[in-house]
């Protein structure tokens, strides 16, 4: 596919962002390898070699009979005892970490929350899980997460503000009303409320937080949309006699496009920092969850544990610092005086 003179443009105006440009590689990175966590910090062994036959405990469950032992549950691979039947006519390929975000390990030597050891590289939290194991899959939530509120509260603004935008007239009165109204409400109570009265869980968190997040671009997109239905162009073709639909969609929202781009990677920060406010205040996901959050309230709750607080700390400050880089490219890239367009 041969990339238009203006996207050439704003690609090598990105790449001449450097900052920008190894903070997408560097983010990039993190996000694969946490999205693959489960071959990276795990309990359970990632292949096992046994009596001639091959198993993947990662995708299926085996009971302790499989492998010689005597209880029909799903085998402890942990157990001292299960890997010897395993090592006795076969062996086991483990996780770089072995260790889930919700294993205990019992072989403290010292009360939970223990300091960093060789067996726990940044130590354990205060039910004794590993917190590199815990930080791996807590990064990948936060960033599906903050990815998919980005993603449906982008769609929804962006068709919001495009009606208000091109139609304009009582059409664009009725809904700024409404909008005022809505974004006057107090926000963090009312999903406390509901987060109370709701059992949380990743999606029923991502509809409440939809609920208040739509309205991050309407007034960029209504503004660009008002912009250009006056336009020569948007007039000939509805002169012409071209749906609305097909105005709107081929003609004005590549040009609202541009500011909805540039605001994405920080509507993205801003998502992730909600949920982790939420988490840390109790409110956000199930417990047990892997959070980053979490992690910071364990971190508050045990200052004598200094590794838990400085942990979750540093992970978020190098996420969000990412999306910052990030983002601050974008806008470069998109910038027309400094793209020469």
């Amino acid at each position: 596919m041969t990339l238009s003179p203006i996207t050439k443009r704003r690609l090598n105006q990105f790449k001449a962002n450097k900052r920008g440009y190894w903070s997408l590689w560097l983010f990039l990175i993190l996000f694969v390898v946490t999205l693959f966590a489960e071959f990276v910090a795990n309990d359970k062994p990632l292949y096992i070699r046994f009596n001639n036959d091959n198993y993947f405990p990662i995708f299926k469950e085996y009971s302790e009979v499989d492998f010689g032992g005597d209880f029909k549950t799903e085998a402890e691979y942990r157990d001292l005892f299960v890997q010897d039947l395993i090592n006795e006519k076969g062996f086991m390929i483990w996780a770089p970490i072995r260790y889930s975000y919700d294993t205990i390990n019992y072989d403290l030597t010292e009360p939970a929350p223990s300091r960093p050891t060789g067996n726990n590289v940044l130590g354990t939290d205060d039910q004794g899980r590993d917190v590199l194991a815990r930080l791996i899959y807590g990064f990948r939530i936060s960033v599906l997460f903050g990815l998919a509120l980005t993603i449906f509260s982008s769609v929804i603004g962006i068709i919001a503000g495009g009606l208000q935008g091109y139609y304009g007239g009582w059409v664009d009165l009725l809904f700024q009303r409404f909008i005022e109204i809505w974004t006057g409400l107090p926000v963090l109570f009312i999903i406390i409320i509901i987060a109370s009265v709701v059992t949380p869980t990743f999606w029923i968190l991502l509809g409440i937080m939809l609920l208040f997040s739509w309205t991050n671009l309407i007034d960029v997109v209504r503004a660009e949309f008002l912009r250009a239905r006056n336009f020569d162009y948007v007039r000939a073709a509805k002169a012409l006699g071209i749906s609305n639909t097909t105005i709107m969609w081929r003609h004005v929202l590549p040009n609202a496009m541009v500011a909805t781009l540039t605001l994405m990677p920080f509507i993205l920060t801003g998502s992730i920092t909600i949920l982790t406010s939420l988490d840390f205040l109790g409110f956000g996901l199930p417990p047990g969850s892997p959070s980053l959050g979490e992690l910071l309230s364990q971190g508050k709750n045990n200052i004598h544990a200094p590794w838990l607080g400085l942990a979750a700390f540093f992970s978020l400050a190098i996420m969000l610092t990412l999306l910052t880089f990030i983002g601050e490219a974008v806008r470069d890239a998109f910038d027309p005086r400094k793209t020469g367009m």
